[in-house]
């Protein structure tokens, strides 16, 4: 019976201390990481902008005489040759300003007719009072007289000359005037807009009022806002594409034309030094933005003035380069290079020194220190299920 006794006993200590173990002292499970293959992939390296989409060429066709509107015989949308008549002034304004201008030009040249004729009685007055000097018949006054005469009416013939020819600039200026009351288109291109309806009567003395704008619509210009820090990235003569709204899946490919070198609100800006001070304290915070501008055809019409464009400007492009994702690159360190690490075997790990090339924003590309086919930590998975990037492998710099 003691046998048995001692052998219960020591099963149940046994236990005991099997238990104990097992509450106080859990066994720590194995970490389960999250990997990546190191795998090659096409990558495109990109920048993203707002866009809008304009005419080629917008020309804002205006007048340049004042008066009533008499007929506007074109309607929006309507397509024009260059030279068509778009517009009409009432012209019985300037019409009596060229008869008044060429009836003043008349009486000027009237007037030289006058002082010719008496040019001729001069100049013959004078001979004879030159010869009857000679003979001592007359007194030197009257032939001074004679001389004085002579030379008062060539000069106010060269006087009514210069008339005359201030005259003939006041017809041909009001003739000018009365061309400009037939107002013709100066670019082939379609009617966007017609501010004015006939019957309205417009005023050129202070600007040239907008009567019809005209665009060409063959090819639009798109205008990218491309923020400051991407700006140093993008040049000319690189890839863009872009989207509309009404057209998601479509893209259009063109290359950037140029950009700008300021911004829109260097247009705004006041030329005093207080405007300019106080412009430049409330704008200090906000965001610039660059337009950078290409062309694209529109044969078809569906670009029309004033869309939205989702523009993309493709800055380099790469196929089959080694990739990873971004969260699996750790701090930057001095030499310009990574660390990632790197699951070598079912309980080993071991910290790698990579080099970066491009990066999309999610992936970046490998240029060295890694093997295709190689598995990188990117996180652990947590007990709850959540996965968890270690502290020290938060991408840091890209």
């Amino acid at each position: 019976m003691r046998r048995v006794v001692y052998s219960l006993l020591a099963i149940t200590l046994i236990a005991l201390a099997v238990l104990g173990k097992m509450a106080f002292f859990p066994s720590t499970a194995a970490p389960k990481y999250i990997t990546a293959t190191v795998a090659p992939t096409d990558m495109t390296e990109t920048v993203l902008a707002d866009g809008t989409l304009e005419a080629f060429l917008q020309v804002n066709v205006g007048a340049q005489v004042s008066g009533q509107i008499k007929s506007l015989p074109v309607v929006l949308g309507q397509t024009v040759k260059k030279g068509d008549l778009v517009a009409e002034i009432d012209s019985r304004t300037q019409r009596d300003s060229v008869r008044d201008a060429e009836a003043a030009l008349a009486k000027v040249r009237a007037d030289k007719e006058a002082r010719l004729a008496a040019l001729k009685q001069a100049e013959l007055s004078f001979a004879r009072q030159k010869n009857m000097l000679k003979r001592d018949a007359i007194s030197r006054e009257s032939y001074e007289t004679a001389e004085a005469n002579l030379d008062t009416i060539r000069a106010d013939i060269s006087s009514l000359d210069a008339q005359i020819q201030q005259a003939e600039i006041a017809v041909s200026k009001a003739k000018t005037n009365l061309e400009y009351t037939a107002i013709v288109a100066p670019i082939d291109g379609t009617v966007v807009a017609i501010p004015y309806q006939e019957g309205q009567t417009v005023n050129s003395v202070q600007q040239a009022p907008t009567i019809i704008k005209l665009a060409q619509l063959d090819t639009m210009t798109v205008k990218a806002q491309i923020s400051e820090a991407d700006v140093p990235r993008v040049k000319p003569e690189q890839k863009v594409y872009f989207t509309i709204l009404g057209e998601p899946d479509n893209r259009y490919y063109a290359k950037l034309r140029s950009i700008e070198p300021a911004p829109d609100s260097i247009q705004s800006e006041s030329s005093s030094s207080s405007a300019s001070s106080t412009s430049s304290s409330s704008s200090s915070s906000a965001a610039i933005y660059y337009n950078g501008l290409f062309d694209v055809p529109n044969p078809d019409g569906k670009l029309r003035i004033a869309m939205t464009a989702q523009v993309v400007v493709v800055l380099n492009e790469a196929k089959g380069v080694l990739t990873i994702p971004r969260s699996a690159l750790s701090k930057e360190t001095k030499n310009g290079a990574y660390t990632v690490r790197v699951l070598a075997g079912p309980d080993k790990i071991v910290d790698r020194n990579v080099k970066t090339g491009m990066t999309d924003g999610i992936s970046v590309e490998i240029t060295e220190g890694l093997e295709e086919g190689e598995q990188v930590i990117v996180g652990e998975a947590t007990g709850d299920g959540t996965t968890q990037i270690p502290r020290r492998m938060r991408p840091i710099g890209l």
